[in-house]
């Protein structure tokens, strides 16, 4: 029985005959009893069994499948962005991430939100809201000091894009010769406005990260603590109110920046699945 049990759990539902997204140890035992291996068993004792092989078939990991060879120009691109985070940087240089979080949504509730009172009673959030439209947030992360420069607008295109360019170009001193821009390579970071606007201002060098490598742009780590912050309960009275939050936010991280501690060891697995160079004939030969 427990050897059935165990077969269950290595296969998804469907192939089972459950109409299951996941299997739960009371689907298995209902299984087990469905196909009279059992007459009747419980889901503790399933889950007793499952425990002797360390399987839990009701968690889920989230992959994406690569549709990007990983060869040596991927080496390339995934080295050059570890230069960028790792190495000691001229004086006269900078390294920012950039990217959107796009769509945020104000979501005025009903009625009140009630804070947190003694006695254990948390704070009370109404589920009821109004749509008012969204915000994307276009915001780039100083690598080394954590200075986050940050702009909201309704639409994000190449225009906005190049509105953020343009405020890292105003708040970096002219002392500065290089910024480098490490982002995905999405169309508004890469259309002809933008090209034409980084050939006006050769101070700027944009590095992008590798397809579905998203995990490679710092600001990602930042847009993490925004959201947890700030926006994890999205209550704002309007977008303007939205926005004032989102910048009032910004303006305090950075009275208190920090940057993240990658280091050459955090490429160190994802470079370990690029495929070897095939061998020269030269190469073969010696």
């Amino acid at each position: 029985m427990a050897t059935y049990a165990t077969k269950l759990a290595c296969e998804l539902p469907d192939e089972a005959r459950r109409s299951l997204s996941l299997w739960t140890c009371g689907e298995i035992a209902r299984t087990l009893e469905r196909d009279e291996i059992v007459d009747t068993i419980s889901a503790s004792s399933v889950h007793r069994m499952l425990g002797s092989s360390k399987l839990k078939p009701w968690r889920v990991h989230h992959w994406l499948s690569c549709n990007v060879e990983r060869d040596e120009a991927f080496r390339a691109t995934v080295e050059a962005i570890r230069e960028l985070y790792t190495r000691s940087l001229c004086r006269d240089e900078r390294v920012f991430s950039l990217d959107e979080k796009t769509s945020i949504q104000p979501r005025p509730r009903t009625a009140p939100t009630k804070p947190a009172r003694p006695g254990n009673l948390p704070v009370e959030l109404e589920a009821e809201y109004r749509r008012m439209g969204a915000l994307h947030l276009l915001a780039a992360f100083d690598t080394r000091s954590g200075e986050v420069i940050g702009i909201c607008r309704r639409r994000k295109r190449q225009v906005e894009v190049i509105e953020l360019l343009e405020e890292i170009d105003l708040r970096v001193p002219r002392s500065v010769r290089t910024i480098w821009i490490v982002c995905d390579n999405v169309s508004t970071h890469r259309g002809k406005a933008v090209q034409a606007w980084l050939k006006a201002h050769p101070r700027f060098r944009l590095q992008f990260t590798p397809v579905h490598c998203s995990w490679m742009n710092q600001v990602e780590q930042w847009f993490s603590i925004i959201q947890r912050k700030r926006l994890r309960i999205a209550n704002f009275d309007s977008l303007a109110a939205l926005e004032q939050s989102v910048l009032d936010f910004i303006a305090e991280w950075n009275e208190r920046a920090h940057p993240f501690a990658w280091k050459r060891s955090s490429f160190d697995k994802v470079l370990a699945k690029v495929a070897p160079a095939p061998e020269t004939p030269l190469a073969m030969a010696a």
